[in-house]
């Protein structure tokens, strides 16, 4: 028997909503790009003048802000989306993540694309996400599209789980 027999292909599909303005949005939505924008003017990011803003909708209707926080030592640094969740945990940590709202600009200002949340970020979104029980909805803003999805699992959709330590 060759190892053919015995492997299968399998297949991920990723659905997500896609905008061409902000104004498209929900009014909720809107307030938290806007706030995730807002957010990125206070980043601290003097190394690689990329300046990323989140903003939480809690589910007590709090918004909470994070943002980038460079270090010379790049490895000490800290995402927006963490430092936004990390707060939040600290400050509610009885209270879930509805959403979560990602917006990046550099010298030209805001990107064109989505800003993407890394593997780290992502990984603790999904945390957040078995932490709660309860999926988050993700707003990643650009100048050209914004794209929702929903739920952490369609930006890690191997994630590692809790039932993997097993």
């Amino acid at each position: 028997m060759n190892k053919t027999e015995y492997m299968r292909t399998r297949e991920i599909k990723i659905a997500f909503q896609e905008f061409d303005k902000l104004e498209e949005l929900s009014a909720t939505d809107k307030k938290l790009v806007e706030a995730a924008r807002v957010a990125s003017n206070n980043a601290y990011a003097p190394y690689s003048h990329f300046h990323v803003g989140a903003a939480l909708l809690l589910e007590n209707g709090e918004i909470v802000e994070g943002n980038n926080q460079e270090n010379a030592d790049f490895t000490d640094g800290l995402c927006a989306e963490r430092v936004a969740l990390f707060y939040a945990h600290s400050k509610f940590p009885n209270v879930s993540v509805v959403a979560i709202a990602v917006s990046a600009k550099n010298h030209n200002g805001l990107v064109k694309e989505p800003a993407q949340p890394c593997g780290s970020c992502r990984q603790v979104m999904v945390e957040t996400e078995v932490r709660f029980q309860k999926p988050i909805r993700i707003i990643l803003d650009g100048s050209e599209s914004i794209q929702i999805l929903d739920g952490a699992e369609s930006l890690l959709p191997l994630a590692f789980k809790p039932k993997a330590l097993g």
